[in-house]
């Protein structure tokens, strides 16, 4: 990564559609093994879904090694990656890789950085003492990266020496920031291009949680709200079952029904804040592909 920056950078205009009319996307969660992934993400375009989504949970498939195949097998959803933990790499490597997914597919791709889960980062030897200053220090380097700058740092974590993109974006993607804390969500408003949320909010929790942001009535702040969805007999209880065993509360607004139904909760997220609103299949992944046609529907109601 050496290079005089050659190129022109530009904003990226992708994904922001206004706040009354999300984007409607779909989670393809890792459960799903790696050679389904094709069926899930051409489905999704198929359908009409705006956004993909994937995750990089330990320890199942790569987030950006999905993210690419998904890309690459695709030619118009938007593909977000939610999240790269931020303890498992060096903030040059994530510029880099996101750099070249924006280069070959610009304003296609939706990179998210994150804590990650803590007891996963300890068990491959990468949790720190203090998550939210890495978070900080991976931020403050990741924007000016992807912005084709030349970056210094030393701070707690983060150690860069002249750092410089030689192929930076020419449009830069939004990077947003998974968050639940307020102060996490606090440095995403204060950091970043958005945030990401998950674990089923209902409307009112994302006001509240875009509250804490600092960003409300920003047009250019991307909220991602990911919610649980299920197709079929027996699907909320579906749902309630998966939250139970995560700890969660029992979602208050599950994205089930028909497609009118599902469209209507889309929009009063949006009236909330959000900006992408993203079905997450639960359970074995029986129906995920009911919900990845679900999205679709929906998204054509928007």
């Amino acid at each position: 990564m050496r290079g005089a920056g050659r190129l022109r950078v530009v904003p990226s205009s992708a994904a922001q559609p206004p706040s009354s009319s999300p984007s409607v996307g779909v989670v393809v969660r890792p459960q799903q093994p790696p050679e389904a992934l094709r069926e899930h993400a051409t489905t999704a375009e198929r359908a009409g879904a705006h956004e993909l989504w994937l995750w990089e949970d330990c320890f199942w498939a790569g987030g950006l090694t999905s993210s690419a195949m998904a890309l690459a097998w695709t030619s118009t959803v938007r593909v977000g990656l939610g999240l790269m933990p931020v303890p498992l790499r060096n903030p040059a490597l994530t510029a880099m890789e996101v750099a070249a997914l924006a280069r070959a597919f610009p304003a296609r791709f939706l990179p998210g950085v994150g804590h990650g889960v803590l007891d996963w980062m300890g068990q491959v030897g990468a949790r720190e003492a203090s998550p939210m200053t890495l978070l900080r220090e991976h931020l403050d380097v990741l924007g000016p990266l992807l912005r084709g700058e030349r970056v210094d740092a030393d701070g707690r974590y983060v150690h860069l020496d002249g750092v410089q993109l030689d192929h930076p974006p020419q449009v830069v993607p939004p990077l947003l920031v998974g968050a639940r804390g307020p102060k996490t969500l606090a440095l995403a408003g204060e950091r970043s291009d958005g945030v990401i949320l998950d674990a089923g909010p209902s409307p009112d929790q994302v006001a509240a949680a875009v509250g804490h942001t600092g960003r409300g009535g920003d047009a250019s702040f991307h909220v991602v709200v990911f919610v649980p969805s299920a197709v079929g007999d027996g699907a909320r209880g579906r749902i309630d079952a998966e939250a139970e065993g995560w700890g969660n509360h029992r979602p208050q607004t599950p994205l089930v029904g028909s497609p009118e139904e599902v469209a209507a909760l889309v929009r009063a997220y949006g009236e909330a804040g959000a900006t992408s609103v993203v079905l997450q299949p639960v359970g074995d992944g029986e129906d995920a592909l009911d919900v990845v046609r679900l999205a679709g529907a929906a998204a054509a109601l928007i």
